[in-house]
């Protein structure tokens, strides 16, 4: 056995032990699932008052459609305040102005609130409303999402329990059929939803606010720290700060709230780099103190993989990196590589199938999407990977908002709007190893190593495809 082969086997095994976490959540996930721990054990004598905030920064295209949508929410008028947190440099700023006076005219609670810099980005726009805030209940939402009325109806009462500090309602999709990218994207985030934080939630580990579509209980921000911008991921860091401090978290699975999804790659990767780089921010600055502290050792372990778990896109970097010398130098390790990515196969199928009850085309339409799941998360390694090396070495990033372009029918089209996604040399990256995968692939073909080969066709197809998609749509 070479060097080559000692490093490939450690670092799949280290990759496997990843994959064996997701197989646990999807246990922990039957296990509880038909656990009640959501429901209010009382309701509220007088409605409380709910203050809404709404960050901004430059959302020409979906601030009026969000405005209107908070307009709609059942709750006394004035019981609710409405808090447009408005950082924009555009003529969203001008839009914003003319919808808030339009709601005070109908007898809304409703501010326009502007800083003279954009310090802290969204954290910082978050902790200037928390201040003025008069609310005992703080209702967030990005610029995306689209609201029903009935939101605070069904979260409110859960705050009669006095643990309780913030209710997170699970996140839908407006344009989920309008690309093979969103509805990947909405294949993601479902098993996210609905798996791993039901399966968090339920079985009494941490899990966290999801940046939006959420409801917080101000003194349990207060209480936490209030918001903080040392990481890119101000709602982890914040919700695993208050879960030490002795904070209910609850997640309310059949309630959801629509949102857009990016439509355009580098919007996408992006918001993923942004979120994977964050997340390994909260794990350098939080995971010490949930290590160290009485929280049982369940909690911690969950708290580990939860916040780590972007490690894996590194490590499958890594994988795909040294399989082509690995097949050159040493040539027995399908019995090893043929069964860990089968078994890892398994465990995302169901994974993703359990996602898809009560949803169009149901737990068969993960199964037949399990392949363009596994080929974007592949083709995505480098850019996660690049924001997990920057946030174990402490570099630095602006916090990029990831564009909103109104887009949700099919026949919508986006390339002539304003506002698109950043670009990056990870394209290059990710062009040249859909060619190096294409050459592994065909090695093992070559040397007999049937098991590791539609995998490896994959990861290159995955590469290619959100490489070459980058490039063409910057362009």
């Amino acid at each position: 056995m070479t060097v080559v082969g000692v490093a490939y086997l450690v670092v799949l095994g280290l990759l496997a032990v990843y994959g064996l976490h997701r197989a646990h959540l999807v246990y922990l996930y039957l296990r509880h699932r038909a656990r009640d721990t959501a429901g209010p054990t009382r309701r509220f004598t007088e409605p409380p008052i709910v203050t809404v905030q709404l960050p901004l920064y430059n959302e020409r295209y979906v601030s009026e459609r969000l405005i209107d949508a908070v307009a709609r929410l059942r709750w006394p008028v004035d019981r609710l305040e409405i808090q447009v947190l408005d950082d924009s440099t555009d003529e969203t700023s001008a839009i914003c102005a003319r919808k808030v006076a339009d709601l005070r005219e109908r007898g809304f609670d409703a501010k326009h609130l502007q800083r003279p810099g954009r310090a802290g980005f969204k954290a910082g726009a978050l902790e200037h409303g928390l201040a003025s805030a008069r609310g005992e209940l703080l209702l967030v939402f990005d610029a995306d999402f689209v609201p029903g009325p009935d939101v605070l109806e069904r979260a409110v009462d859960l705050f009669t329990d006095e643990r309780v500090a913030m209710v997170q309602l699970r996140w839908d999709h407006l344009n989920r059929s309008y690309s093979l990218l969103t509805a990947t994207q909405a294949l993601l985030l479902d098993a996210h939803f609905v798996v791993e934080h039901g399966a968090r939630f339920r079985s009494g580990r941490f899990f966290n606010f999801s940046g939006t579509a959420g409801l917080w209980r101000k003194a349990a921000i207060v209480d936490a720290g209030g918001w903080q911008h040392d990481t890119l991921t101000e709602d982890m860091d914040l919700s695993y700060r208050a879960q030490l401090r002795g904070w209910r978290f609850v997640f309310l699975e059949d309630s959801t709230v629509p949102a857009e999804l990016p439509v355009e790659m580098s919007a996408f990767k992006s918001q993923q780099f942004r979120w994977a780089k964050g997340q390994m921010q909260v794990a350098r600055k939080l995971l010490p103190a949930v290590l160290a502290s009485d929280l049982p050792l369940r909690v911690k372990l969950e708290a580990f993989f939860h916040l780590t778990n972007n490690v894996a896109y590194a490590l499958l970097l890594l994988v795909c990196v040294l399989a082509l010398p690995n097949l050159w130098a040493w040539r027995a390790p399908a019995v090893v590589d043929g069964p860990l990515f089968a078994g890892a196969s398994l465990a995302m199928a169901v994974f993703y199938a359990l996602s898809q009850r009560g949803v169009a085309g149901g737990p068969l339409h993960a199964l037949v999407r399990l392949p363009c799941v596994m080929a974007l998360c592949a083709g995505l390694a480098v850019n996660q990977a690049r924001a997990v090396v920057e946030a174990l070495v402490g570099r630095e990033s602006d916090f990029v908002r990831t564009p909103k372009h109104g887009v949700v029918a099919r026949r919508q089209r986006w390339a002539n709007l304003d506002y698109r996604g950043a670009r990056s040399l990870t394209s290059v990256a990710e062009i040249l190893l859909f060619g190096y995968c294409l050459v592994a692939a065909a090695l093992a073909a070559a040397v007999g190593h049937w098991l590791t080969v539609p995998f490896l066709v994959i990861f290159s197809l995955g590469f290619g495809y959100v490489g070459a998609l980058s490039w063409w749509q910057t362009r």
